[in-house]
């Protein structure tokens, strides 16, 4: 998978399938290390990685500066607000200046427009850490925890909640994994047709399936995962009210989790609003893999680290 090396991961779609599945392979290899006692490795050995935020984070901002350090390198943690972008430096100038100081970025920015600008710019990699449009890193996460509690067959996923940057990366994903994924959403919060569309070409050629389902009781029947995620992300806080009053249907309570398979798992990519999307019984009842779904995100990354950088 050498052929990987130096590549932008700004999609889902900058993947193939077998890409995926060799990222699985080496993240489950490196957790085998780091359960083992083995936490140091040299894929990075020399090689500095910077870590640029326009967004505020726990778990990636963590799970990348450990996983850089765990593989022999050296995070920098940018914050935009501290970098002459906040003066007026245009994303352009930042990225032809950072491809001479460092061997890769991992960005987590508002618009999905900064990481092509980055990428566009610079000739190292640039791995999306989130944008408004896809979370790509968080989601091959999640299938890896899927798959590690399931095993790697053909399941049905379901979200519910707002069409947004997880759902549509946990959407796309799925379709190339030929899994069949439905999406339970009120209608003026669909995920974009446009990514609908590319996730239904997907899943013709892989055997899955794409559907999206107004009503989350008739959405979750048989669902082998259960999948959620906030009403209101950064950035959207002006709609909170609006959005308190349209998603309480999709909220993810014991009601919905007894419409599932016995068997359910339920995840969340967290931070968590407890008492909003999902109830605290479900967060922390027997269905719950949230914190292991949490605790794997640092296992990818640095397997995406280390195919990409």
């Amino acid at each position: 998978m050498g052929y990987m090396k130096g590549r932008d991961l700004l999609s889902i779609l900058d993947l193939s399938k077998e890409e995926m599945e060799y990222i699985f392979y080496l993240a489950k290899s490196l957790k085998s290390d780091f359960l083992s006692g083995k936490k140091q490795h040299d894929y990075l050995k020399g090689k500095t990685v910077a870590l640029f935020f326009e967004k505020p984070s726990t778990r990636t901002r963590i799970s990348f500066e450990v996983g850089v350090y765990q593989l022999g390198g050296h995070p920098l943690y940018l914050n935009a607000q501290d970098m002459q972008l906040k003066r007026g430096e245009t994303i352009s100038d930042t990225a032809r200046v950072l491809e001479r100081y460092v061997d890769g970025i991992m960005a987590r920015v508002y618009q999905h427009s900064t990481l092509e600008e980055l990428a566009k710019w610079s000739n190292i990699p640039v791995i999306n850490g989130l944008s408004d449009l896809e979370h790509p890193c968080q989601v091959i996460s999640d299938y890896y925890t899927i798959f590690e509690k399931k095993g790697y067959k053909k399941l049905k996923i379901v979200y519910l909640g707002d069409g947004n940057n997880v759902a549509n990366s946990l959407i796309l994903a799925g379709a190339l994994l030929g899994m069949e994924i439905v999406c339970s959403s009120p209608k003026e919060y669909y995920p974009p047709l446009e990514v609908i569309r590319k996730a239904e070409d997907l899943a013709m050629k892989t055997g899955g399936s794409v559907k999206i389902i107004e009503d989350p009781k008739e959405a979750v029947k048989n669902a082998d995962v259960l999948y959620t995620d906030v009403w209101v992300s950064m950035g959207q806080e002006e709609e909170k009210e609006l959005r308190r009053r349209v998603f309480p249907p999709y909220q993810l309570n014991k009601d919905l989790v007894s419409l599932a398979k016995d068997d359910v798992i339920v995840m969340h990519c967290l931070p968590a609003h407890r008492g909003e999307e999902i109830t605290d019984d479900v967060m922390d009842g027997e269905h719950s893999v949230v914190f292991d779904q949490a605790e794997n995100r640092l296992h990818i990354q640095k397997a995406i680290l280390a195919l990409f950088i």
